[in-house]
Formats: C-alpha cells, sequence, structure tokens
C-alpha cells in the first residue's frame, strides 16, 4: 500500500511539473492581436475657405501586426503591421481636368443644379506602429488595452468622382494627392470593442492643389471601432 501510496505522489510531482513547463512555455510565447479589422467615419480638417462635407465619409481597414512584446509578464509589446485601407471624403470641392492640369473648384461656384455625388477616394498601404499595454493573460480573451501609434500609409490609387445635373466627371491617379501620408493613431477599448483614432500629420494634397490662389491643406481625420483578432 506505502508503494502505491509513493507511485501516485511521485506521478504527482511530475504532472505538476510538467503543467508549470508548459504554463512557462505557454507564457514565453503568446501573442495579442495579431489581425484588425476598422471602419472609420472620415472627417477633413484645415479646409479651406468654403470647403465643406456632406453625406457620411467611410473608411474600411485591415491588416496584420506582429506583435512583439517587451517585458516578462507580455503585458507591453510593440506591434509592427502592414494593411490595406479605403477612405472616402464627400465633400463640395469639386475637382476636374483642364488643358493646364487639375482645376479645384466650390460647388457654389459652379451652375451644377443638383449634385448627388461628389466624393474622393484614396485606396492605400499601410504600416501601422504600436506601443502596445493590456490586462492580457494566456488565458484572457476579454481584456482592456491602449495602443498609441503611428501610421504611414502609401497611396497606391485615388479616384475623384462628381455626378451632378449639369457635369458627370471622373479623374483616376491625380499627381496632386500626396503619396505619402502619415499620422498619430490612438485605440482603447475592452474585449471585442474598440474605440480607434486616427489624426493625420501632413495635408492629403500637395501644394500643387490650388483653390482660389490657396492651397488645399485639408487633412485626415478617421473616428471608428477596430476589431483585434488573434
Amino acid at each position: 500500500m506505502r508503494q502505491y501510496i509513493y507511485i501516485i505522489l511521485l506521478m504527482s510531482c511530475v504532472v505538476s511539473n510538467a503543467q508549470d513547463s508548459l504554463t512557462v512555455e505557454e507564457d514565453n510565447r503568446y501573442r495579442e492581436d495579431q489581425f484588425y479589422a476598422s471602419i472609420t467615419y472620415n472627417l477633413l480638417t484645415d479646409n479651406p475657405a468654403g470647403v465643406s462635407q456632406s453625406n457620411f465619409s467611410t473608411g474600411f481597414h485591415f491588416g496584420v501586426i506582429r506583435d512583439m512584446p517587451i517585458n516578462k509578464r507580455r503585458n507591453w509589446a510593440i506591434g509592427l503591421g502592414l494593411g490595406i485601407s479605403s477612405n472616402s471624403y464627400n465633400q463640395n470641392l469639386v475637382i476636374t481636368e483642364g488643358v493646364s492640369g487639375v482645376n479645384y473648384d466650390l460647388e457654389d461656384d459652379l451652375s451644377l443644379g443638383n449634385v448627388s455625388k461628389n466624393k474622393f477616394t484614396t485606396y492605400l498601404i499601410d504600416i501601422p506602429f504600436e506601443l502596445r499595454w493590456r490586462t492580457s493573460t494566456p488565458s484572457t480573451y476579454k481584456f482592456w488595452r491602449i495602443y498609441p501609434g503611428f501610421k504611414i500609409s502609401y497611396v497606391l490609387f485615388n479616384s475623384s468622382k462628381l455626378r451632378s445635373d449639369v457635369l458627370n466627371n471622373k479623374i483616376s491617379n491625380n499627381d496632386d494627392f500626396n503619396t505619402l501620408q502619415y499620422g498619430i493613431t490612438l485605440s482603447a477599448g475592452y474585449g471585442t470593442w474598440n474605440f480607434q483614432l486616427y489624426y493625420g500629420l501632413n495635408p492629403i494634397f500637395d501644394d500643387s492643389a490650388q483653390l482660389n490662389a490657396n492651397a488645399i491643406d485639408s487633412r485626415a481625420v478617421r473616428v471608428g471601432i477596430i476589431f483585434y483578432i488573434l
């Protein structure tokens, strides 16, 4: 009987050590939030006089982020990723192509009748960088997170569309768009629902885009929700 007790105790010790080793191994390897998808409401700020937005402007963002913990508990990490996005902006800036280049006017300054659509859209490759703090553990799937960061984006394609009673117009790959765009980001929340903010640090257009002899310094501000997936 005593031999069986010794065997049981020995097996318990082995199982306990194996579980501890597995926990340590899991602790040393687990990562968080490797994929993301987000929907944003897009705003324009620092607009020239007379430029305003209309209707609902949206953005769609998808990507993958490499989560790199930097402390033993693994609740602090650096995230570096790659993604794609599209962002539309409904506004009253009329973009047309003339003999000498692209022209910029306001809807109110032209006799267009009823305007049913007036927007420009950018399609980008995104490189997000985040400093990540969270309350997660290897076995916790709902936790608080705060991820401030920075994003650099390369504009692959842009288009401007106007549809009105008098004029229907479309321009693709307008060279006046800044090819490289960048801004600060913030994601924060609990569990599935997380708030996201992007504030552009440089204008959407370069200095070639002029409205009434003034540069169009409009910058992007995006507010929305982001979903993270392991």
